[in-house]
């Protein structure tokens, strides 16, 4: 059993050193900051503005936070693309024929981005948001930077699901990422408070990790309870393992059924 995890967790870091020297390549200091980094900076300020038009502190405060945060979620989905550059690169049928769990391989070659959405979210809290006026105590930063980076990882078990499902539907994986992050925007308390909707769509929303993470982040800025901080991040991570499992056990079924049909070409 030890054994076997650490086979694991060798090709995990084996994958993710694959992908951080392709990250490498495709961005440079220069095209992260001016490019990913102003296009997230620029989106928090518009639904920043957006609260200055209504007049309120109390809608800025709210879009800022969501938003920025927001930030990190966007950039943990490109990950639905993984499985389809693989399989366009003509990898994703050694990845299958592998003894190893495909599953396995794909988690370590994404880890790129949830961890940089997590920096490009920190960077939005910490520096754009005191503009708008929404601060935080010194003390509680290293707080918020663990949520965001639990939203980021959270978050990248959903998108590793619909990044498995994207491997049969190669044109469609950009549509199924954007959709998503607009229901996303739209349910879990980003733009307004999950109460807002009817109980049907509550409960969809409560089904995604970054509603209750939300949850944690507005909590600890308004100074509320541990314990209220506690559960919501407790749900965050239940939520995040468990679309984790959907997702290794839905992109083994995915294997299986492309090593049992030779599906696995490029043209897909």
């Amino acid at each position: 059993m030890t054994q076997t995890l650490l086979h694991q967790l060798r090709i995990v870091r084996y994958a993710a050193v694959a992908a951080a020297a392709e990250y490498r390549h495709t961005h440079n200091w220069r095209t992260w900051t001016f490019g990913w980094l102003g296009r997230m900076l620029s989106q928090v300020t518009f639904f920043a503005l957006i609260g200055r038009l209504l007049g309120s502190e109390e809608q800025v405060r709210y879009l800022v936070i969501g938003n920025a945060v927001m930030v990190c979620v966007l950039e943990t989905m490109t990950v639905v693309s993984a499985g389809v550059r693989e399989r366009y690169d003509g990898t994703l049928a050694l990845l299958a024929a592998a003894p190893t769990p495909m599953s396995t391989v794909l988690f370590g070659r994404g880890l790129y981005a949830p961890l940089g959405g997590a920096l490009t979210s920190a960077v939005s809290l910490f520096l754009l948001a005191p503009v708008f006026g929404v601060h935080t105590a010194p003390a509680e930063l290293p707080v918020l930077a663990l949520l965001i980076l639990a939203t980021a990882l959270s978050t990248y078990g959903f998108g590793l699901l619909l990044g498995s499902l994207a491997i049969g539907l190669p044109g469609s994986r950009n549509v199924i990422s954007t959709c998503c992050n607009l229901l996303a925007m739209a349910i879990t308390g980003v733009q307004v408070p999950v109460s807002f909707w009817p109980p049907w769509i509550q409960a969809i929303a409560s089904a995604l990790p970054l509603t209750h993470a939300l949850t944690a982040v507005r909590a600890v800025v308004a100074h509320d309870t541990p314990a209220t901080v506690a559960h919501a991040v407790a749900l965050t991570l239940l939520t995040g393992l468990l679309w984790l499992t959907i997702a290794c056990l839905a992109t083994a079924a995915i294997r299986r059924r492309g090593r049992r049909k030779g599906s696995f070409d490029y043209a897909a």
